[in-house]
């Protein structure tokens, strides 16, 4: 019932946030696949975002299946391009949310990218306790290998995503990955070529209260209620729960780990008044010691979720910016080092970038 009504809450909250101009647009079209490796079955609810150049497929709505490792996907309804594709996990501890709650940073990387995004709707705690939300992760990226030629999707240019949580999924269902395909290999053309992540929980390992005292404002820290609640939610039941699982903490994965499940090019934003700021420096520090190219932002004047604000008048020009930012990391990524921007090509066209630099 608590948790009910905190999504509630948060669903009001988000309502409000998207409500500044510009107004993000909704998704293009959503699926449901089932889920195949959490003992709870059921269905994964998958919002799609796409540019104004994609073309969508005709489309069978129903829920889809895995395909065997083995056979090729279906061909493509139109021998259109492939775009490369970010796979994006919301926040909420992993006890409240939607795939809807990133809708700007969606509409950046459409517009900024001409990639689509895939926003995921994983399953929630309580009644989905942890290891669900990053078995369900783990099952996209499955479901993404056999079937991004149908949604005119490039499975060798895949990013992921995500925020606070999210931002959890994106070291734990690499994590995850790795380990399903050493379990169960089969041949594989996907490629996770970056992650981009928002202010990530990488350690439960450490108490809520040693991390509040990492906070040089307390007084911009989560609410108390928050924390416990999500705790009590996804760790269930807590006796059970190892927390150096690298599943649950992703920090504790030994080193091999490490190299063999993340990408070479890896984007964090932390914020300055957050209690998970430290574990984050820890580890962008560690990532790059093992030679991974991070690229890091510490945002300040901020406090955890900034950019999700409840504003109607105004969108946050910071946030803006910071995913501006990001976007140019990743447009990088996707089409080498000489990429220009969708945005900054349409400025060129009409003189908006005059003495740019």
């Amino acid at each position: 019932m608590e948790a009910n009504f905190w999504r509630s809450a948060m669903a009001a909250g988000m309502y409000l946030h998207k409500c500044a101009s510009p107004v993000p647009s909704p998704p293009s079209f959503t699926l449901e696949i089932p889920s195949t490796l959490s003992t709870f079955r059921g269905t994964i609810v998958l919002s799609f975002f796409t540019p104004a150049s994609y073309v969508v497929p005709k489309l069978d709505t129903r829920p889809q299946l895995h395909r065997s490792a083995t056979a090729p996907p279906a061909p493509s309804a139109n021998p259109l391009q492939s775009f490369p594709v970010v796979v994006n996990f919301h926040g909420g501890g992993f006890t409240i949310g939607t795939s809807l709650d990133d809708v700007r940073w969606c509409r950046a990387v459409t517009q900024q990218l001409d990639a689509v995004v895939i926003s995921v709707g994983y399953r929630l705690a309580p009644e989905h306790p942890f290891p669900t939300a990053v078995e369900d992760g783990t099952d996209v990226l499955l479901w993404l290998e056999t079937h991004a030629a149908l949604y005119h999707l490039d499975a060798a240019r895949v990013a992921i995503s995500g925020f606070s949580a999210g931002g959890n999924m994106c070291f734990s269902v690499p994590l995850r990955l790795h380990h399903e395909l050493s379990l169960h290999p089969r041949p594989t053309s996907s490629k996770i070529v970056a992650i981009a992540a928002f202010y990530p929980s990488t350690d439960f390992t450490a108490t809520r209260e040693s991390k509040r005292a990492t906070n040089a404002r307390p007084d911009k820290e989560l609410p108390k209620v928050f924390t416990d609640l999500f705790d009590a939610c996804y760790l269930h039941p807590p006796n059970d729960i190892a927390m150096d699982n690298p599943f649950l903490s992703p920090a504790m994965a030994g080193d091999r780990e490490v190299l063999a499940a993340f990408p070479e090019d890896m984007m964090l934003v932390l914020c300055e008044w957050d209690q998970l700021r430290a574990e984050g420096e820890r580890w962008r520090d560690r990532l790059r010691q093992l030679g991974k190219n991070v690229w890091s932002e510490l945002v300040e004047d901020v406090a955890h979720g900034w950019d999700k604000g409840p504003n109607p008048i105004w969108e946050d020009e910071k946030a803006r910016a910071v995913y501006s930012r990001v976007c140019a990391e990743l447009g990088r990524i996707f089409y080498g080092d000489g990429w220009v921007s969708v945005k900054d090509c349409a400025a060129v066209s009409t003189g908006g970038l005059a003495g740019a630099v």
